[in-house]
């Protein structure tokens, strides 16, 4: 009796040895969960029970559990490294066969989709052909590395201040002393003798303000006008076109903003004449409405059930043409230009400036923005914590890619490990729940990192001393009773 039960001390120990071993091996193999053997004791069952002198039979292997504690985050250089911070597992499919695992070891194949070290296909929610991600859509993850195409500017957004103290730029200062010498500053266009008037005319009496008659704008001239800003816009083949804004203030609350495309009047390409808006502001400083300075009043009547189509640059009928076709509302809104190809397809911008303000400081272009831009080539990948990815191009746009999705267990113990540091579900795991990072039970995933084997090496080395001495002391089990086995046989 005492052999079979040294006989299965041994195999225990043999099997704590094993698993203990496979733990220390796996110390460095990221998303491994470490195991732990677990036992339980052998009594001989009879029909009639097990009396209060039972004596026990051995023991065996009940069960070989692991631990899913979370393993620390290690940081590395590589976009596709994956960790999951809580909760969840990845989801990979691999021609159908769908697995799960801790090890966020990811990268690209060939043809762009997402895969593990075996090839195993990561799954994710796509997105549709707005970028926006189909929830509930669970599919193999691609990214798409094809160039960018461009895309015409569409919509233009600023927010802008105009200096309420200055003047307008056909306005200077003539200033006397006591004995009527005086001081003149540069007047706009060209330099006034006082004794010989010429060029700009001027009227001055004490400290005064004289409006110069031939002050003509002039973009190259910075005194004939008193603020610029420039933007670039694209048209549908990624060309950058520079938008220019000079402002003019013509009265208290009024200003004209002058309008260049590449040095070009917009609506007229073959003209350098600029397009000129009225910009109208109220006593507290916010934009009040807009008109526009190139339009000639006119008077449209319209019948029963009759469309009319009007060509705000000319008052005709819209042809086709090159240029920037600009049109204003009637209501204050900001204006649309429509731009008919001057380098390529034609297309539409619309301006928001309804924030703009006339306050007591500086001219200041506080937020600018607009939709368009050139070719892009794919530059790099971001993964936020939600699962989101994000492909990040040349011409600094980014683009959804997809979104990862993890999934849980009710039981993970009953998950079936299958080797490569991953599980395959089983009656007793339950049906995966799956879900992306960040809700329900699902945990965070830390992109550029890995989570670490939870194996502690201390812990195994003790457990490893430990599970040795069990195997001598069983092996001394049964050497005791070879003795004692020996010793009757000595009795002859």
């Amino acid at each position: 009796m005492a052999f079979n039960i040294g006989l299965s001390g041994l195999r225990a120990a043999t099997s704590d040895l094993n698993v203990t071993g496979n733990n220390i091996a796996n110390a460095g193999t990221a998303g491994f969960k470490q195991s732990r053997a677990e036992f339980a004791d052998v009594y001989a069952a009879s029909v009639l029970g097990s009396g209060s002198n039972a004596q026990g039979s051995g023991v065996l292997l009940a069960n070989v559990s692991q631990l899913y504690n979370q393993g620390n985050i290690n940081y590395t250089q590589n976009a596709l490294d994956l960790a999951i911070n809580g909760n969840g597992f990845f989801v990979t499919s691999n021609n159908g066969d769908v697995g799960y695992t801790r090890a966020g070891y990811f990268g690209t194949d060939r043809d762009g989709f997402v895969v593990n070290n075996f090839g195993y296909r990561l799954q994710g929610n796509a997105v549709d052909a707005n970028g926006n991600v189909q929830s509930g859509v669970v599919g193999d993850l691609k990214i798409e590395t094809a160039s960018q195409a461009p895309k015409a500017s569409s919509k233009l957004d600023q927010n802008f201040n105009l200096n309420s103290t200055l003047v307008s730029p056909k306005t200077w200062q003539a200033s006397y002393d006591a004995e009527y010498n005086r001081w003149l500053n540069d007047p706009v266009n060209g330099v006034v003798d006082p004794a010989n008037p010429t060029g700009a005319q001027q009227a001055a009496a004490a400290t005064s303000a004289a409006s110069v008659a031939d002050a003509t704008f002039n973009p190259s001239d910075p005194t004939t006008y008193n603020s610029s800003t420039s933007v670039n816009i694209y048209d549908t083949q990624g060309n950058a076109h520079v938008l220019t804004q000079y402002f003019v203030k013509t009265g208290a609350n009024d200003w004209d903003m002058k309008m260049l495309v590449d040095g070009r009047n917009p609506a007229d390409p073959g003209s350098t004449t600029p397009y000129a808006l009225g910009l109208s502001f109220n006593s507290t400083g916010q934009l009040q409405s807009v008109s526009d300075e190139n339009a000639t009043p006119g008077l449209v009547t319209i019948g029963a059930d009759m469309t009319v189509t009007i060509n705000a640059a000319s008052g005709n009928p819209p042809t086709p043409g090159s240029g920037w076709i600009p049109a204003i509302s009637d209501n204050g809104k900001p204006p649309v230009w429509n731009w008919n190809g001057a380098q390529a397809n034609a297309g539409g911008i619309a301006f928001d400036f309804s924030d703009a303000t006339q306050f007591s400081s500086a001219f200041a272009v506080n937020s600018v923005s607009q939709d368009g831009y050139t070719t892009g080539q794919l530059s790099g990948l971001e993964i936020d914590d939600t699962g989101v990815i994000f492909a990040r191009y040349t011409n600094g746009q980014s683009k959804v890619q997809g979104q990862i999705v993890l999934a849980n267990f009710a039981n993970v113990q009953g998950l079936t490990p299958v080797g490569k540091t991953g599980w395959v579900q089983s009656f007793e795991s339950g049906e995966p729940v799956v879900g992306t990072p960040r809700t329900g039970t699902m945990g965070a995933l830390q992109a550029g990192a890995l989570e670490d084997s939870n194996v502690e090496l201390s812990d195994q080395l003790v457990n490893l001393i430990v599970a040795q001495r069990n195997y001598q002391a069983n092996a001394k089990t049964i050497e005791t009773e070879s003795a004692i086995t020996q010793t009757i046989i000595n009795l002859r």
